[in-house]
């Protein structure tokens, strides 16, 4: 398996984006052409991609899996913040979410940042199962949203 950082938006991540995005939300569209350039074009923002060793039947090996790691410097130091991470249904189970995260810490932690933070609703048992396997901890806090109504 292979992770990526995306460096350039091309078809086929937005191919990806198509594809990948539904599996995430329900409520938020995939991204065009111009909003995957303009993702990859973002200062301190950085597009994980996982891809399969194995071509498929097509001799491709295909995105299967993505993760966006924030970056942002603040009075206390550099943070990062894991958000969007998905991987194809049909490639659950195989690790591909493991080696997204993983490469995600490593690089945030080459940056110098001080934490990696993300958030995961409880329902979400499988990805809550896989942030505590790679590392993360659950803190005590509270979360809030401000969704301007």
């Amino acid at each position: 398996m292979t992770v990526e950082i995306v460096t350039a938006s091309d078809p086929e991540l937005v191919e990806a984006m198509e594809r990948l995005i539904p599996q995430l939300s329900r409520s938020a569209p995939a991204l065009t052409a111009q909003e995957c350039e303009a993702l990859v074009a973002q200062e301190g923002v950085y597009l994980f991609v996982f891809r399969p060793d194995e071509p498929d039947a097509e001799g491709r090996t295909p995105i299967l899996g993505m993760l966006t790691l924030a970056t942002f410097t603040i009075p206390t130091g550099l943070r990062a913040w894991v958000e969007d991470v998905v991987v194809d249904s049909a490639a659950r189970g195989h690790g591909a979410g493991r080696a997204l995260v993983e490469a995600a810490v490593a690089h945030a932690a080459t940056l110098g940042a001080r934490t990696v933070d993300l958030t995961s609703r409880p329902s979400r048992e499988a990805a809550n199962r896989l942030y505590r396997r790679t590392g993360f901890e659950q803190r005590e806090t509270n979360v809030y949203r401000f969704t301007g109504e």
